[in-house]
C-alpha cells in the first residue's frame, strides 16, 4: 500500500469502519426480517418489500467490506482504494437503516473517514515528506554528483542521444578518433592522421584511419588548424563536441562494421537519388547532426564544478571590488595627510571666541555737525567706502528708470540718520 494522503483515514481506521458499516446493515437486516415475521396479513406486502430492499443494502455493504480486505493484502492497490470502499459501506448501511425504520447510527462513521488532520498532525507530516524527499536527494546527489536540475538535463540528453546517434551511422572507430581530436593531438600530415604522443610534438605518434578522419572532416564534425611545418591539427567542431557527447550517453546507436553502418546510410538515402552511383556516393558522406540538436543539447554539471566555478567567481569579484591583491601593498596614509587634522585642530582654537549676545558692536556715533560736513564734502561712511559685495547688481538702468548704483533723492534724504542704527 502507498502512503496516505494528508486528510485521508489511515487503511486501518478504512478496514474498520468498513466492517463496522456492514455489521449495521447486517442488524437492520436482521431488524426488518423480525418485523416481517411479527406481522399480520394487512401490512405482510409492505413490510416483505422493505425487508427485501434492506437486504439488498446489507449484501452491498458487505460486498464493499470484503473489497476492502482484499483490496487491503495487494500492496499495488493506493489507499485511496481502501477510502472508497469504506465510504460505500457506510453509504449502503445508512440506506438499510434508513430503509428498515431504525435509526441510521451508521451515518455517525462517516465523521472518521472525512476527518481532517488537526494543524499538528499536518505540521508532523509536512516534515515527515520533508525529511523523505530531503534524504531522497541527499542519495541522488551521492550517486550521480548533480542536482536535480541537471539531473533532469541529463536524462533529457540521453533521451536526444536515442533517436540522434543512429542517425549519424558511426562505428566506435568514428568515436574514437573524435575522443582523439578532443585531446587536442590529432594532426594531419603527409596525407596521414596520427595521434602525437606529446601534446606540441607533431611528429610520429599513432596512426588514425584516414577515411575515417576525412569523412568526419567533410561532413563538419573536425575542423583544420594551421600549425608549424605544415601541420594541419584536427580539433573537433562545436557540432562534433556535442556529437561526441551523444555517442558516449548512447552507445548502442554506433554499428558494429563499416558495413552495417554504411548500408545504414545507404537505406536512409536511397529514395533522394534516382542514379546507383549516386546513392553510393551519399551513403558513403557521413550526414550532419540532425537540425536542433546542437541547440537542444546542454551538458550537465557537476556538485565539484559548481563549487569550484563559485570560489572563482568569489575570489574574482572581490579582487573587482578593491580586496587585496597577491604582491600589491596596501596604500598608507602620508605624514602631511597624518598632520592635517592636527594642524585643523590648532587652527579651530586660535579663532576667536564669538560676543556675546547682549553685548552689539555698534558704530561710534558722530555730531549733527560732523555728518553734515561730510555730507557737504561728499564724503561716506566707512561701511559705504567697503569693497562692493559681489552680489551688488551691476551698474545699469533699474526698472523705475533710475541709473544703477545711485539711490534715489527720497531714499538719500530718508536715510540721513543712518549713522544712529545698528550696523550688525
Amino acid at each position: 500500500m502507498t502512503d496516505t494522503v494528508p486528510g485521508e483515514p489511515t487503511p486501518q481506521t478504512c478496514l474498520r469502519v468498513a466492517r463496522e458499516a456492514a455489521a449495521l446493515a447486517a442488524v437492520a437486516d436482521d431488524q426488518a426480517l423480525n418485523a416481517v415475521c411479527r406481522s399480520s396479513s394487512g401490512n405482510a406486502a409492505r413490510l416483505e418489500k422493505v425487508m427485501h430492499a434492506v437486504h439488498a443494502e446489507a449484501v452491498e455493504a458487505e460486498r464493499y467490506a470484503a473489497l476492502a480486505e482484499q483490496w487491503a493484502a495487494d500492496p499495488e492497490m493506493p489507499d485511496s482504494a481502501l477510502h472508497h470502499c469504506a465510504r460505500s459501506a457506510v453509504d449502503h448501511a445508512v440506506l438499510a437503516q434508513e430503509t428498515a425504520g431504525a435509526e441510521a447510527t451508521a451515518a455517525a462513521l462517516r465523521a472518521e473517514l472525512e476527518r481532517r488532520l488537526t494543524p499538528e498532525e499536518r505540521a508532523e507530516r509536512e516534515s515527515e515528506r520533508r525529511r523523505a524527499e530531503a534524504e531522497q536527494e541527499a542519495a541522488e546527489r551521492a550517486a550521480t554528483g548533480m542536482d536535480s536540475d541537471n539531473r533532469h538535463l541529463a536524462v533529457m540528453n540521453g533521451y536526444l542521444a536515442e533517436n540522434a546517434v543512429p542517425l549519424l551511422g558511426w562505428t566506435v572507430g568514428h568515436m574514437r578518433v573524435l575522443e582523439a581530436a578532443e585531446t587536442g593531438r590529432l594532426y594531419w600530415r603527409d596525407g596521414q592522421a596520427r595521434k602525437a604522443a606529446e601534446h606540441g610534438v607533431w611528429s610520429g605518434g599513432r596512426r588514425i584511419s584516414r577515411q575515417r578522419t576525412q569523412g568526419l572532416r567533410g561532413a563538419g564534425f573536425l575542423v583544420a588548424v594551421d600549425a608549424a611545418g605544415g601541420v594541419s591539427v584536427l580539433v573537433p567542431t562545436p557540432m562534433g563536441q556535442v556529437a561526441l557527447e551523444l555517442a558516449r550517453l548512447y552507445p548502442a546507436g554506433l554499428y558494429d562494421s563499416d558495413k552495417a553502418a554504411y548500408e545504414a546510410r545507404y537505406a536512409r538515402v536511397a529514395k533522394r537519388y534516382r542514379r546507383m552511383d549516386d546513392k553510393k556516393a551519399a551513403a558513403r558522406r557521413l550526414p550532419a547532426l540532425e537540425y536542433g540538436a546542437v541547440g537542444r543539447y546542454r551538458r550537465p554539471v557537476t556538485l565539484v564544478e559548481q563549487e569550484a566555478r563559485a570560489a572563482r567567481e568569489a575570489a574574482e569579484q572581490w579582487e573587482d571590488e578593491g580586496g587585496y591583491c597577491p604582491g600589491v601593498e596596501a596604500p598608507r596614509p602620508t605624514a602631511s595627510a597624518r598632520t592635517a587634522p592636527a594642524r585643523a585642530v590648532a587652527a579651530t582654537a586660535a579663532l576667536p571666541a564669538e560676543a556675546p549676545q547682549d553685548q552689539t558692536p555698534r558704530w561710534p556715533s558722530a555730531s549733527n555737525a560732523d555728518r553734515k560736513t561730510q555730507h557737504t564734502a561728499g564724503a561716506t561712511s566707512p561701511v559705504r567706502n567697503e569693497a562692493a559685495s559681489p552680489q551688488v547688481r551691476p551698474k545699469g538702468r533699474r526698472r523705475n528708470g533710475a541709473t544703477a548704483g545711485v539711490a534715489p533723492r527720497r531714499a538719500r534724504e530718508a536715510s540721513a540718520g543712518w549713522g544712529q542704527e545698528t550696523l550688525f
